[in-house]
């Protein structure tokens, strides 16, 4: 007897759009539990993508910004983020679902949160190309507290939970 495997997907059926995005952004209880280990094991364990940008990125080297690694942020686990700036940096290995980075950039975006996502390949190709886009978000004016506003301004920013453990 074989067991069924679960995979993630994709509902293509049309939903209504969420009157709230941060109502269902933030978690708790387990499932940030889990989120926290994941980020800690993808941290012990990095891309040779992720390696590379991360020695790129550490240590305030672009213009004196924080970046964490591996964060959770709301309910994903990003491998780059700036909360000072409201940036998030994604790396999609080869073979990554689109449609699954699609949905998680919009809850990203939903909420305020600015995304830049690459692919493996091309931070291994051209690190310097992705450096210099990466740069030039961080140098585009953004308004926190417009972000913050948003569609649901009634209810907590979200926040960056730092998983160091």
């Amino acid at each position: 007897m074989t067991a069924a495997r679960k995979t993630l997907g994709i509902s293509t059926a049309a939903s209504s759009p969420k009157a709230d995005a941060r109502a269902s952004f933030n978690v708790t209880g387990a499932r940030l539990e889990t989120l926290k280990e994941r980020a800690r094991e993808q941290r012990r364990h990095p891309t040779e993508a992720q390696k590379a940008l991360w020695t790129e990125l550490s240590g305030s080297k672009l213009g004196g910004v924080k970046f964490m690694r591996q964060t959770v942020v709301g309910s994903t686990v990003v491998d780059f983020s700036c909360p000072s700036r409201w940036i998030v940096i994604s790396l999609s290995p080869e073979g990554a679902n689109p449609d699954v980075d699609a949905l998680q950039d919009k809850k990203l975006t939903d909420v305020g949160i600015r995304v830049l996502r690459f692919g493996e390949a091309d931070v291994l190709a051209d690190i310097d190309g992705v450096v210099k886009a990466i740069n030039a978000m961080l140098n585009q004016p953004f308004d926190k507290r417009a972000a913050r506003r948003g569609p649901a301004a009634h209810t907590p920013a979200p926040r960056f939970e730092d998983a160091e453990g």
